[in-house]
């Protein structure tokens, strides 16, 4: 992460990030009872563009209905133009943007004795697991931590709280000299990575795992599409942990990681040991749709307006 933002959207109106404060009696910060997005703006040559926003918007707000929020001071129309208006304001051509709902009050663990409260931040993003990532693949092991089951927390909602465990999980496998850890589902099979949907390559066909334990990914959607559109065959169906040690390919995707291959699984390698061809196309067809150059960049990207400081504070 590099430079910070000097505006932060705070409710109905955007602030001087000094200004950004939020009460320390709120069950989003005491229980983690609070929903979020985490999205990209990427620099194209018709100026900055902002990966799937609908679609992120449109999580954020079935995150918050699954939770139990209601009576949002806000509509989408409304988010999605604070979003344009706090990127635009931080005069940035390329950032990570973070809507997120917090319950300020609630401290009865009641929701509707609390106040859903919006807030938006943005700064700008290099690299989440490094440029030499991308080119050798990261080595991975399988946690100790279990995803999620779905009826002890909502796994379709992008809640903070869930990311216990994801931070639990990623720091046991840092420590452990891993760079990311796989999590099973409470059945004992590969669910998703700390942060990252997971998939496998065997004999040119694409698996990946079932709906139901995971966050479906907005990345991982395009994936999907985008491997379809080259004429591969993709098939969700449960997927074991010696699966992956056999696999050609193994690789993961989210909005902070893009498309990264993981070239060891448990000391044990994947393939040739490095990025496979599969993961190399895919990554590339990526770039060409963040970065405007693609079929699908016109349907996937929203160019932000451009506002001044001042109109867009007004």
């Amino acid at each position: 992460m590099a430079s910070k933002s000097r505006y932060v959207w705070v409710e109905h109106e955007l602030k001087d990030s000094s200004e950004s404060k939020i009460p320390f009696v709120n069950a989003g910060l005491h229980y983690g009872f609070s929903v979020f997005e985490g999205i990209r703006c990427y620099a194209t040559d018709t100026g900055a563009a902002i990966f799937r926003l609908e679609e992120h918007v449109d999580r954020l707000l079935d995150s918050a209905h699954i939770v139990g929020f209601r009576d949002l001071s806000f509509t989408r129309a409304e988010l999605l133009e604070a979003i344009h208006k706090t990127v635009a304001a931080n005069g940035f051509s390329a950032c990570y943007i973070r809507p997120l709902i917090y319950l300020d009050g609630a401290m009865n663990l009641v929701v509707d004795s609390g106040k859903p409260r919006l807030m938006i931040a943005v700064w700008e993003w290099t690299s989440f697991l490094g440029a030499e990532a991308r080119e050798r693949g990261i080595r991975a092991n399988i946690s100790s931590y279990t995803r999620l089951h779905p009826n002890i927390m909502m796994t379709k909602a992008k809640v903070s709280g869930n990311y216990v465990g994801s931070i639990l999980a990623k720091t046991e496998s840092q420590r452990l000299g891993f760079d990311e850890a796989i999590m099973l589902d409470p059945q004992g099979y590969v669910a998703e990575c700390s942060g990252e949907n997971i998939f496998l390559v065997r004999d040119n066909v694409i698996y990946t795992v079932p709906k139901a334990s995971i966050l479906e990914g907005i990345t991982r959607d395009s994936l999907i599409t985008l491997a379809r559109d080259l004429g591969y065959t993709v098939l969700e169906e449960p997927i074991s942990r010696d699966q992956l040690y056999i696999a050609d390919e193994v690789f993961v995707c989210g909005t902070a990681a893009e498309v990264i291959a993981l070239r060891e699984i448990d000391f044990r390698m994947i393939g040739d040991g490095k990025t496979g061809p599969v993961a190399r196309l895919l990554q590339e067809s990526f770039e060409q749709v963040t970065s405007g150059r693609h079929p699908r960049s016109a349907e996937w990207l929203s160019l932000v307006p451009a506002f001044d400081t001042a109109v867009a504070k007004a």
